[in-house]
């Protein structure tokens, strides 16, 4: 089994000036926290979740009954390998850099774990993401995998509300093909939250959405995230991230002038982050950086080693990395 690698606090806590996490940066939106401090958690939600299936698919446009409530996107991750594994044994296609979970979830399964370039054509489950992680740049490949009709294809679109520049891949008919995995803690600078959503394909196999319903716990959404998806959805919170997002375009701009004074390579993407090879290893001074309270993301496991994955932050955040990382040379 592969090791779990994850940015975010670690075992001595969060870091001041934590790179490594991809969350807005710009603050928790003022909405959605004004609705979980009055959010009523003395009782159960809906089992069903009929009002937050419904406001879902109002905000996306499409019918209530291709909304599936996941718990966070790692469980959904988890539970759909599960659902094609029961079908039985076969592989699973996978970006050449991606998140982990989309391995791990093979792994658990018993099903075994292709990587670009080898073709996705016996697939049973292919994994796209976009803007992609950790690099934040188009799938070159995705509108192939869209008109693909073999296996099941899911669409990963953790960053998609944090993109900063370009154009997503996929129009809405292609997206319509697709299984899309949406994670709004991030854009809402709410990652404490676990709350996600899928919306499966237009002509999916009643049946097989039927066994991945079936493989959901109870009440897999507490009410806190059942609160957070429903405000996500409204207008006040989606007015609030356009203008967090004009202020992390102007962040990230100074935050890769700077990186490249100090001598990286700062990798071309589309999100509120981007890979860098740095001018030394970043693992040789990630303690003494940590002691300044400092965390990069280190990309080895990812496939990319020697870069670092940086999630923008505040013009001061980005001194205090030039300072520590120039002390520690």
């Amino acid at each position: 089994m592969s090791p779990v690698v994850h940015g975010g606090p670690d075992a001595t806590g969060v870091a001041p000036h934590d790179f490594s996490t991809n969350g807005n940066a710009v603050g928790s939106c003022p909405a959605a926290v004004s609705a979980l401090r009055n959010a009523d958690a003395a009782h159960y939600p809906d089992p069903h979740y009929t009002a937050l299936r419904g406001r879902l698919a109002a905000f996306h446009g499409v019918a209530a009954d291709r909304i599936v409530v996941a718990a966070s996107a790692s469980e959904f991750i988890h539970r759909i390998s599960a659902a094609v594994a029961q079908g039985g044994r076969g592989q699973v296609w996978l970006p050449a850099h991606s998140y982990g979970d989309y391995e791990r979830a093979a792994q658990a399964w018993g099903l075994r774990v292709l990587r670009a370039p080898q073709p996705h054509a016996d697939a049973v489950l292919r994994w796209c993401c976009e803007p992609s992680s950790p690099l934040g740049q188009l799938q070159a490949d995705l509108p192939l995998h869209a008109t693909s009709t073999s296996g099941t294809c899911v669409l990963d679109l953790a960053y998609e509300p944090l993109r900063l520049e370009g154009r997503p891949s996929l129009d809405a008919a292609q997206l319509g093909r697709v299984w899309q995995l949406w994670t709004p803690n991030k854009a809402m600078g709410l990652t404490g939250i676990r709350a996600a959503y899928a919306i499966a394909p237009e002509n999916v196999d009643g049946l097989f959405t039927a066994r991945i319903e079936g493989l959901a716990p109870s009440w897999p959404l507490g009410t806190h995230g059942v609160t957070l998806l429903e405000t996500w959805t409204g207008e006040e919170a989606q007015r609030w991230l356009a203008q967090s997002l004009q202020t992390l375009r102007d962040w990230k701009a100074s935050q890769r002038a700077m990186c490249e004074s100090l001598g990286w390579q700062c990798l071309p993407g589309d999100a509120n982050f981007f890979c860098a090879r740095t001018d030394r290893p970043y693992p040789d001074v990630a303690a003494a950086l940590r002691a300044s309270g400092i965390k990069l993301r280190d990309c080895a496991s990812f496939g990319l080693p020697g870069h670092v994955r940086m999630g923008v932050l505040p013009p001061a955040s980005q001194q205090a990395l030039k300072q520590a990382w120039t002390s520690a040379a």
